[in-house]
């Protein structure tokens, strides 16, 4: 069995397309700010709502998995959504 390291871009991006209709406009980059890894999540204006989800419910799951892949990597991550 292989261990590869999780890699926290791409989780975000694949979970973000599955969300929104219109997975063409979903950018993710990563920024690397004082030994974090920020990943700046970007989708259309009008589906900005089912990436936040009511209460900030789907935006916070995204920030658990991140928290979750960061702990069996020894890193940490971040999640910002940019409007």
């Amino acid at each position: 069995m292989t261990d590869t390291a999780p890699n926290p871009k791409a989780l975000i991006e694949h979970i973000a397309k599955a969300l929104v209709p219109a997975p063409d406009k979903v950018i993710v980059e990563e920024v690397d700010e004082d030994g974090e890894l920020v990943i700046e999540l970007e989708v259309a204006e009008e589906d900005m709502g089912r990436v936040i989800g009511k209460s900030g419910k789907t935006a916070r799951a995204m920030r658990n998995l991140l928290r979750a892949a960061g702990d069996k990597a020894g890193k940490r991550y971040e999640l910002e959504i940019l409007e």
